[in-house]
């Protein structure tokens, strides 16, 4: 897609997302390559929601989008467009859902089988970013939808020590789903979802990542070098971190007040 109108800046996080009109009239939210976490925090969106999405777990559809910084020099913020000037070329789109609202685990209920998918999904691509603090996930339609993977996969920073990062632990102790699901829950999930991440299935994800967003690499002399490393580092963390998934009790909170409850019911109806 080819961004023609920048709408506006989404004030959430360090990756200043922001809201633009397509050549397909579509509306999408817009990750930048000039943001402050670069073009890996990308690789990780495409990755880790490609991935979801082939594990039937909900998730917006993603666009590769071409962005000329000069639709956007209206914007007045000195942040923001430091960032889109920065960002000429190919760039992030994800589908923006009108409507949603963000997940609350005090105000929405989610069934055991579904918080113990995800807990499970977010252990094996390492999100440290879905926690009761900011859990990236929206309420559309009255069904959860995952969203902003950027912070995934922590160990491509790193690529020397990726092949340990695999063995590593994930605590799911300040996951925002904990409060549904327990460790026999999460290894049920894996049981279920494990042996569907494949070599193959997981070179048909890393397929999609664009090639500028690999090249130079320091340790790879190709694209596909980067996209098999990907592939090694998953597949094994796929097959046996259910077995270091660590939780202790969730933190509590208050019920939410009922005027809450009725309007985030009636917005979603």
């Amino acid at each position: 897609m080819t961004a023609i109108r920048y709408i506006t800046p989404l004030r959430e996080g360090g990756s200043v997302p922001g809201l633009v009109e397509t050549d397909d009239l579509g509306t999408y939210v817009a990750k930048f390559t000039g943001a402050a976490q670069g073009r890996k925090a990308l690789v990780a969106e495409v990755v880790s929601g490609e991935l979801a999405r082939r594990l039937d777990l909900r998730m917006p559809d993603l666009v590769r989008l071409r962005f000329d910084p000069v639709i956007a020099r209206g914007e007045p913020d000195e942040e923001v467009q430091a960032v889109l000037k920065a960002s000429g070329g190919l760039n992030l789109g994800m589908d923006f859902l009108p409507g949603s609202v963000g997940y609350d685990p005090l105000a929405f209920g989610v069934e055991p089988a579904e918080a113990s998918r995800i807990v499970w999904f977010d252990a094996v691509v390492n999100n440290v970013d879905r926690s009761w603090r900011n859990p990236n996930m929206l309420i559309w339609h009255r069904k959860l939808w995952l969203i902003d993977h950027g912070a995934a996969l922590i160990w491509h920073h790193n690529w020397p020590g990726a092949a340990a990062s695999a063995g590593r632990p994930y605590n799911a102790t300040d996951h925002a789903l904990a409060r549904f699901t327990d460790l026999d829950k999460v290894a049920s999930a894996a049981a279920e979802l494990a042996p569907r991440v494949t070599p193959e299935l997981l070179r048909e994800v890393t397929a999609l990542i664009p090639d500028e967003w690999l090249d130079g690499e320091p340790g790879f002399a190709r694209p596909d070098e980067v996209r098999a490393a990907y592939v090694d580092v998953l597949t094994e963390r796929a097959a046996t971190v259910h077995e270091r998934v660590t939780m202790s009790a969730p933190r509590t909170a208050d019920a939410p007040p009922e005027w809450l409850r009725i309007w985030v019911e009636g917005k979603n109806k």
